[in-house]
């Protein structure tokens, strides 16, 4: 928050208390007490080395003198503030520009932060897992550049492997030369369909093996995959593939260009941009190189059977394969690469990972290994894991075809906006229908998977993201609408001159004024907690008390010329704010709805 007293009693405080600096914040009181704002001095005890009573009381007498108060209790160790109307207005709203800079921190706080997200593989198309990963990966970097950390966006492209020969296996035995422009289809939809053929291929192998060998009944899939003739086929396509095999490279070569030209056309609907893409392809010797000089040191012992291992200290950790025994890269040995090739490219204060969190366990190895290795930034790594998207079908099986595609996803929810402008404005269709279904259907989609905390688990309904009214993308939308389509009807006599901020003191403008002094504070704190919801909430509850005061308090109908100018500059800034908050998330916003 911005107000004046706040920043007087951090001074006061500090000399007061013998500091250096004190960092004074407030919140919005409680509904149940007496006031606007609430100083929790639990939170000033470590900074001043007193008791929470002690500096309360000190805070309270301080600020019942403030010019700018009209009242300071004392309750324990909390003091709730009322604040003068023109002081409260003037604090949080009257300088704009306070508004948009707040949300920075100082310099000393600043990062230079790798934020690495998407990492989809070129053996099918993006699906909505990789919706959800990339809407926080991209909204992450957005939060994180504009609280002030300079940010590098990237992609790591898993381009190469045993997934990726099993599409390559499929298509040399059953496609027939189909390529992307003779089937009509996307390039990365076309290799998802042989990674499915593949899948059922092996299924029916599997059934004749368990038909021939009884005892093999009860085996699961995975530990009978080299005793099919398929399994053995992609096993030994990925040998030739790292021998460089010529053919083999061919074909790889050409399926993966129609993959990644398929996944540029869904990034590009999505606004997803990368400073760099990295290619496992290019990175995974690295890893491997590395892995053999830490074997001549010792982190890393060779098994009997020639298979390189990492024996964790850490119980929890285990054991870890790193390198097969046929000399072939696990997924580790390439992330260990990138990861020094990363740090080595950008020299970052930090490295974020966003990474589903299925892979708790797959970072946790990986840090630890650059642990064992020695190098001292592996402390300044993190994986920012998050919860799966479920369907109400049960979990998604890329292998089986059973996927909700991001392609399908976007056509979808532009489709469901498209439908539901057409409700809303009756025979008037507006001319630029097309582009209003777009931006409401993405605002909807992502607003749906960003205003939940990124860690949780959440189920995926896109008939409730696209409402305009509950918590959704489309409300706050409207309300942006909303004050745009007011301000262009206000006359430019209404819109210039002083602003007389006495005139206002209801309880839905104070409350609205309150909620947008909170910005710069929310803004912060979901760039410190890697939250995205954290922002997406303060959207939510500022387009909230937006509608109360508009209920409440009549704005071009105003009793006065004065409140009008007054409430009409108030639902300015409000807009500025939606406007900032929302681009901030990465979602667009319409002048009308």
């Amino acid at each position: 928050m911005t107000f004046a007293f706040l920043r007087d009693l951090e001074q006061h405080l500090a000399t007061t208390f013998n500091a250096e600096c004190v960092d004074v914040s407030a919140e919005l009181c409680p509904p149940e007490f007496t006031g606007d704002v609430t100083i929790n001095c639990f939170l000033l005890a470590k900074q001043l080395r007193r008791s929470p009573m002690q500096i309360a009381a000190e805070a309270a007498s301080y600020l019942a003198e403030h010019a700018d108060v009209d009242a300071a209790e004392c309750i324990k160790a909390f003091v709730n503030v009322n604040i003068k109307p023109e002081a409260l207005f003037t604090g949080t709203v009257a300088d704009g520009d306070a508004l948009m800079t707040d949300v920075l921190l100082p310099e000393a706080d600043r990062q230079k932060v790798v934020i690495e997200f998407s990492a989809p593989n070129t053996n099918k198309p993006l699906h909505l897992g990789h919706v959800r990963n990339n809407c926080i990966g991209t909204a992450t970097s957005s939060l994180l550049s504009k609280v002030g950390h300079a940010v590098n966006r990237v992609n790591l492209v898993n381009d190469r492997g045993i997934h990726i020969c099993k599409s390559m296996l499929a298509y040399q035995r059953f496609g027939d030369g189909e390529t992307p422009g003779g089937s009509g289809k996307k390039g990365d939809h076309l290799v998802g369909d042989y990674y499915v053929r593949f899948d059922q291929e092996q299924r029916s192998q599997l059934v004749a093996l368990r038909e021939q060998n009884p005892e093999l009944a009860e085996r699961p899939d995975e530990e009978l995959f080299l005793q099919t003739e398929i399994g053995q086929a992609a096993r030994a396509m990925l040998v030739a593939w790292e021998e460089g095999d010529a053919d083999v490279r061919d074909l790889w070569q050409r399926m993966n260009s129609w993959v990644l030209a398929g996944f540029e056309e869904t990034y590009q609907r999505m606004g997803v941009t990368f400073e760099r893409t990295y290619l496992e392809s290019n990175t995974y010797t690295l890893g491997r190189d590395i892995i053999e000089e830490g074997l001549t040191r010792g982190v890393f012992t060779r098994r009997d059977d020639g298979a390189v291992i990492i024996d964790f200290e850490d119980k929890k950790l285990g054991t870890k394969v790193v390198l097969r025994s046929d000399g072939t890269s696990v997924y580790v040995t390439q992330d260990i690469g990138t990861t020094l090739l990363k740090q080595n490219d950008y020299s970052p204060d930090r490295q974020i990972w966003v990474v589903g969190d299925e892979q708790i366990y797959h970072f946790q190895v990986l840090f630890g290994i650059l642990k064992a290795l020695g190098y001292e930034w592996a402390d300044q790594l993190a994986h920012m894991a998050y919860g799966m998207v479920k369907l109400p079908s049960g979990k998604m099986k890329s292998r089986e075809g059973i996927v909700v595609d991001a392609d399908d996803l976007c056509a979808e929810m532009s489709q469901l906006a498209r439908e539901a402008t057409l409700e809303r404005a009756g025979p008037n269709a507006p001319e630029d229908l097309a582009e209003r279904a777009d931006v409401i259907g993405m605002a909807a989609l992502k607003f749906m998977l960003l205003r939940v905390n990124p860690k949780s688990t959440i189920m995926f309904d896109p008939n409730a993201a696209i409402k305009f009214e509950g918590d959704t993308g489309p409300y706050v939308l409207y309300a942006y609408a909303r004050i745009s389509s007011m301000l262009r009807k206000a006359d430019d006599e209404a819109l210039a001159g002083p602003v007389d901020w006495s005139v206002l003191g209801a309880d839905e403008e104070k409350e609205l004024a309150l909620r947008c002094s909170q910005y710069g504070q929310a803004t912060r704190k979901a760039a410190a907690d890697l939250d995205t919801s954290a922002l997406a909430g303060y959207l939510l509850d500022l387009a909230k008390a937006f509608s109360r005061f508009y209920r409440a308090c009549p704005v071009l109908a105003a009793p006065s010329e004065a409140e009008r100018r007054a409430r009409l500059e108030l639902s300015g800034r409000v807009r500025s704010i939606l406007k900032d908050g929302l681009s901030t998330l990465t979602i667009g916003t319409l002048e009308s709805m």
